[in-house]
């Protein structure tokens, strides 16, 4: 099952190792701190720094340990509702406005990158969308064909007897193509906002947790593992890892664990064979999988949602296999190299969320979809800080909700994914 070299790792930090541990004196006062390292925090400290705000970032682990670096590599416009769901909760202008800006977080990601010159394998690809059954493929060709006057994309879709020239599977019942989305090296990425974070100014200290927050006369006070810093503005940058730390956001967002694995190395004439493009690819399954080439096209990167509580890669890896050798059957004996879990943050409008408090401002709960966004909000929030009129989103005007009895533990997890798996077997 697994290689011999096998690592309990992210495949990316083979060629972005995280950083090391560096010894740097926690400063005492600053104009800005942001908690998270990930991309929220590094974008958002791009901003404040290049807007000569004095700025730290911290975060509990080493810089990009949470999902910024774990996931799959996937941008896309990042919105879960359709149109007309959004239209029947929130009206049609602030439906279209959710939607442009998941379009803008897809755009801004592919221009900062090519204007920062970074180096992380960033390409539009497009997405191939796969139905899991013939209902849910006439589904997608109506969004597709009824799509909203200013959201044109040029989707299109792709039969079933059309389908291995997309993806070498007779699994799926065809699906859309999504020409615009994208796919990255996420830690490579993550390596290159690192280093336009400390290029702009800005101080980053990993194994720094944050333990408290106190408001005073001068801003806040915020206790750390390695001391005491005074800041004028903090920046919530923690998504599925957002903790007691502040426990009214702590309500608000389900984390939710993502698993990942990579297979050993395929032969070029396979990888033709099961993915001939370089598409990424998810389907209509409630309990949905995600995959992709690597950069290289040397192997498949398979994600799912396969476990509710289990972080032990070694017993997730084997569960994500099977589902990969039942989508390509030629896999069936393919070992499995890197295997990997991370926790991302959903909501329960199924939408992000942008805020500020008298000087406390967050921006979490991308709902899997936070490769573009998670960015793409950080910089809006370093723009709020920085007082700029472009900072504001829509994200700031829709309500944060929670439940009653969630207090941060969502309980509620397991019977929902039983639930959403029986969905799925029934096909419907």
């Amino acid at each position: 099952m697994f290689t011999q070299d096998f690592k309990e790792h992210p495949y990316w930090w083979d060629r972005s190792a995280p950083p090391t541990e560096q010894n740097i004196e926690l400063p005492k006062k600053v104009d800005v701190l942001i908690i998270g390292a990930g991309y929220t925090g590094l974008h958002a400290a791009i901003q404040t720094a290049r807007g000569s705000r004095n700025t730290l970032v911290i975060d509990a682990e080493h810089a990009g340990w949470g999902c910024s670096t774990r996931n799959g590599g996937q941008v896309s416009t990042s919105i879960k509702p359709s149109f007309s769901e959004l239209e029947a909760t929130h009206g049609k202008d602030m439906a279209f406005a959710i939607h442009r800006e998941g379009e803008k977080s897809l755009h801004f990601t592919g221009d900062f990158i090519r204007e920062e010159c970074l180096d992380c394998s960033y390409a539009e690809v497009g997405r191939f969308h796969a139905a899991h059954n013939t209902a849910q493929y006439e589904k997608l060709a109506r969004a597709v064909e009824d799509q909203v006057s200013g959201f044109e994309d040029g989707a299109y879709m792709v039969p079933r007897s059309e389908q291995r020239s997309e993806l070498g599977t007779d699994i799926y019942f065809g699906g859309a193509i999504y020409p615009q989305h994208a796919s990255v090296d996420p830690a490579a990425y993550h390596k290159g906002l690192l280093g336009k974070a400390h290029e702009a100014g800005a101080v980053i200290i990993s194994y720094c947790a944050a333990e408290n927050i106190n408001r005073d006369k001068n801003g806040f006070s915020v206790k750390t593992s390695k001391g005491i810093v005074q800041a004028d503005k903090v920046i919530i940058a923690t998504n599925g890892y957002t903790g007691s730390l502040t426990p009214r956001l702590q309500r608000r967002v389900i984390p939710i664990g993502s698993y990942v694995v990579a297979t050993e190395p395929l032969a070029n004439d396979l990888m033709d064979q099961l993915m001939p493009k370089n598409r990424i690819v998810s389907d209509t399954r409630k309990v949905v999988y995600y995959y992709r080439p690597s950069p290289d096209r040397s192997r498949i990167i398979f994600g799912g949602r396969v476990s509710i509580g289990e972080t032990n890669p070694r017993l997730s890896g084997p569960k994500l296999q099977h589902s990969l050798s039942q989508i390509f059957p030629e896999l069936e004996n393919t070992k499995i190299s890197h295997s990997w879990m991370g926790y991302v943050a959903f909501t329960f409008d199924s939408l992000m969320h942008v805020g500020e408090e008298d000087g406390l401002y967050y921006a979490m709960g991308y709902c899997g979809s936070g490769v573009g966004m998670a960015g793409y909000l950080g910089m809006k929030l370093g723009q709020q800080v920085l007082g700029l009129e472009g900072g504001q989103t829509i994200f700031n005007e829709i309500k944060f909700q929670t439940r009653p009895l969630y207090a941060g533990k969502p309980w509620f997890l397991a019977p929902s994914l039983m639930y959403y798996r029986f969905i799925d077997s029934l096909n419907i």
